[in-house]
């Protein structure tokens, strides 16, 4: 991707290791619902090559993988930070594998099958413990004049107002928020927004631009500005171009 990257601080990052695609799905479709941002990985050495370029605050770690054992994997990560929170995922029928977990670093388990409402639960208590949770609710509320943008309620309000947006425009609220009055090219939004390539990304980043704009700005003195051959940014108003 071109461009100067955007930071991913931003979000609770949670690294789900399963090579389980059907579950997978459905544990990032749980992380993301409870405001986090899932890093999917299917193996063990994916796994640490993920953790290393997005240094997750919590860690979904399944103790059966198809190279690395969930133990070696949980060893690794507990090497490079030994304060990151993990939640094993085994087997009913394996305590010894529980034990053995637990013996290694891993700070809860939960037994398969299990309800993605238990995950979320568990994982939130992880990162409370580990203070993380804390400091999102300190620093989870955005303010630019009159608008107002809530991450752990994923609530906006504009001179009052509550304004409905879509998960996506959410995010690409957010990430403006995040850099008030910095102008952000196209190529960083997407990298950031939607984490990957797409065909006709400008047109997506335009499109989405163009729907935030009607929904914070329609009516009301603009805050979403492009900056010709630059990209976008926002401002309160009063400011200008």
């Amino acid at each position: 991707m071109s461009g100067t990257s955007v930071s991913r601080g931003d979000r609770v990052r949670v690294l789900i290791v399963d090579d389980e695609p059907a579950l997978t799905e459905l544990l990032s479709v749980a992380v993301t619902e409870a405001g986090w941002r899932p890093y999917p990985a299917a193996d063990g050495h994916s796994a640490l090559r993920i953790a290393r370029g997005c240094a997750p605050h919590a860690v979904v770690l399944d103790g059966m993988l198809p190279d690395l054992d969930g133990i070696q994997v949980l060893r690794r990560l507990r090497y490079e930070n030994p304060k990151l929170p993990v939640l094993m995922l085994t087997a009913r029928d394996a305590l010894e594998h529980r034990i053995e977990g637990l013996d290694n670093g891993a700070d809860d388990y939960v037994t398969k099958p299990f309800s993605l409402e238990e995950v979320v639960l568990r994982l939130r208590g992880l990162l409370r413990r580990a203070g993380t949770e804390q400091r999102r609710a300190e620093e989870s509320v955005h303010v630019l004049g009159d608008l107002v943008l809530t991450e752990e309620t994923r609530e906006v309000h504009r001179a009052g107002t509550p304004i409905q947006l879509t998960a996506k425009e959410f995010d690409l609220l957010s990430l403006l928020l995040h850099h008030p009055r910095q102008v952000l090219s196209k190529a960083q939004i997407l990298d950031h927004v939607w984490s990957s390539s797409f065909d006709g990304g400008g047109n997506l980043v335009e499109v989405y631009i163009s729907s935030l704009r009607r929904k914070i700005d329609r009516g009301r003195a603009p805050m979403i500005h492009t900056v010709r051959g630059m990209g976008y940014a926002i401002r309160p108003t009063g400011e200008g171009r």
